[in-house]
């Protein structure tokens, strides 16, 4: 029966779906043994996946807080964090578009899957989630080190999850990570060097009260 739902699948794909090749076939399907092995951790790695995000924004949060007893130099690099997830995400969506590489859930569907396997076009090289997280996280270092540092942890948790519910193969992962990095760290140094004189300005406006508390 799942020889024949395999069949019916891939007769119904683009042929590069078919035919693609990966190297991390293995690893991928190691971990979605030991997500199907470890059923008391499913809902939690699912959740994660699915809303970890939510973390990030309460770090984005305290880092503005912090960054409000500081200088406007920390305010700008505060607020650059999520300018960087929104480039992270837009780079990766064009890296996405330009490669179309079909999710794991194409090639390997009798894997074991915490997530739906969603429409062909969803692509998924390299991982969204990771390049955004990662991208925040960058961004984070420098606002507050220990900001970033649990950031970090939260990225690694992020891209892992992502293999574990089925999602993605570990080089999306991998991939996503150096993609969000680079786009955070470019777009966290950008937003310092030519930001901070309009941050500086809007400290002195009506808006003083959500840029310092000195």
């Amino acid at each position: 029966m799942d020889t024949a739902i395999s069949g019916l699948i891939g007769s119904h794909l683009p042929k590069k779906v078919v035919t693609q090749s990966h190297l991390d076939d293995t690893v991928f399907t190691d971990v979605t043994n030991f997500a199907r092995d470890t059923h008391w951790l499913n809902t939690a790695m699912v959740d994660y996946s699915s809303y970890g995000m939510i973390l990030f924004a309460a770090l984005i949060v305290v880092g503005w807080w912090r960054a409000r007893s500081a200088d406007t130099t920390m305010m700008t690099a505060a607020l650059a964090v999520p300018v960087a997830a929104i480039t992270a995400f837009l780079v990766n969506d064009v890296v996405k578009s330009l490669v179309a590489e079909p999710r794991p859930c194409y090639r390997l569907p009798d894997a074991f899957l915490l997530e739906a396997c969603p429409q062909v076009s969803d692509y998924g090289f390299p991982s969204n989630h990771t390049a955004v997280a990662a991208a925040m996280a960058t961004a984070l270092f420098l606002v507050d080190r220990r900001l970033g540092l649990i950031a970090a942890a939260a990225t690694a948790i992020m891209g892992f999850s992502r293999v574990y519910v089925g999602a993605h193969y570990p080089h999306d992962v991998l991939v996503g990570l150096l993609v969000g990095t680079a786009a955070g760290l470019a777009t966290a140094i950008a937003v310092r060097e030519f930001a901070t004189p309009l941050v500086t300005r809007l400290a002195a406006s009506s808006l003083r009260p959500l840029m310092t508390t000195r």
